[in-house]
């Protein structure tokens, strides 16, 4: 079967449901920060779900938990043999009201476990997932596969993924480039948003902003980025921000060095700082396992934005160990 036709196969069992996300648009959208009462019943336990602010996702119209699940690091969601641990994560963020869920083709067996339990869930949930292929073909195949894998019909987000040098910008919006697999994509309501991000050079990411009209931009925001030589905020959020584009957060406590000895305190700083970037509107972290998970959804429950002298404090206390809390600067 050809690539035409198999997309013609995913457009027919799909083009019914394909905006669907209805659960997202419909809670509580104040664009700064909103509080929802409750979580949708087909997702959350009354008795374990904890409310979350929400935030409109930049341009989309799309309100989602402050707090996201990351599909990569230190989680069984990214490991191999896995999967009991993996099911047992993914179904306790649904109790505990985490509608985001991101992953990426890449992602060893991510895909694959959020598909074991999260297509009973798909009217309320926000599915995020990624390609690191360049051209056209190469971003069709990996679509399919990660339909295929998370047993879905639609993303609600496509992300080219890690992009860290300009060259990689002209191959993507080149002829023959991933851009017309996600034109293509969205033009079959495979694809309702579009999403850039990396980790290595804000420079290229904002140079994409420029390029191209996404929805959404998925970076390194943490406390020892404002130390870094060409640290992300500044970068990037401006014009984010300008261009109506949705800022996720990734890296948030740096793989949990951030919470090394007389650094920060916990997450609740590491995630008070990111979340209270101008621009910023939600955050995804992985988890190693479900307790990390409820800890992590406490804070985000907890949250209040920081005013400027307690954000300069927790700058000044990375000041001396930015190097170490901005390490994946050098991955490409």
């Amino acid at each position: 079967m050809d690539s035409k036709m198999r997309r013609r196969t995913l457009l027919a069992a799909g083009t019914a449901t394909a905006l669907g996300v209805v659960g997202c648009v419909t809670r509580r959208q104040d664009p700064t920060i909103s509080t929802a009462s409750t979580a949708s019943s087909s997702t959350t336990s009354s008795s374990t779900a904890l409310p979350m602010p929400e935030r409109v996702l930049g341009g989309t119209g799309v309100s989602v938990p402050i707090l996201g699940l990351g599909g990569a690091g230190q989680t069984p969601l990214s490991r191999q043999g896995e999967e009991k641990n993996a099911v047992t994560l993914i179904q306790r963020g649904l109790e505990l009201g985490i509608r985001y869920f991101d992953t990426a083709a890449s992602y060893g067996p991510s895909e694959h476990y959020l598909g074991q339990v999260l297509p009973a869930h798909r009217p309320d949930i926000f599915l995020a997932s990624k390609t690191d292929a360049r051209d056209r073909d190469g971003a069709w195949r990996e679509l399919e596969r990660s339909l295929r894998r998370l047993n879905t019909d639609y993303l609600d987000l496509w992300q080219f993924h890690h992009v860290s040098f300009n060259h990689e910008l002209e191959t993507i919006f080149g002829t023959g480039g991933a851009i017309e697999a996600l034109e293509e994509a969205q033009q079959q309501n495979l694809v309702r948003f579009s999403g850039v991000t990396g980790h290595h050079d804000p420079a290229v990411i904002a140079e994409g902003l420029r390029r191209y009209s996404f929805d959404s931009a998925l970076i390194p925001i943490n406390a020892a980025d404002a130390h870094h030589p060409q640290p992300f905020i500044p970068a990037v959020l401006p014009l984010a921000q300008e261009r109506q584009v949705g800022v996720i957060a990734m890296k948030v406590p740096a793989y949990g060095r951030l919470f090394k000895p007389g650094v920060l305190d916990g997450m609740h700083q590491a995630m008070g700082y990111t979340l209270s970037q101008p621009g910023v509107h939600c955050c995804v972290i992985a988890a190693e396992d479900a307790q990390q998970l409820e800890a992590n959804v406490r804070v985000a429950s907890a949250f209040q934005p920081l005013d400027s002298s307690s954000l300069a404090e927790i700058e000044q206390r990375t000041a001396f160990a930015w190097r170490d809390n901005t390490f994946f600067r050098a991955w490409t």
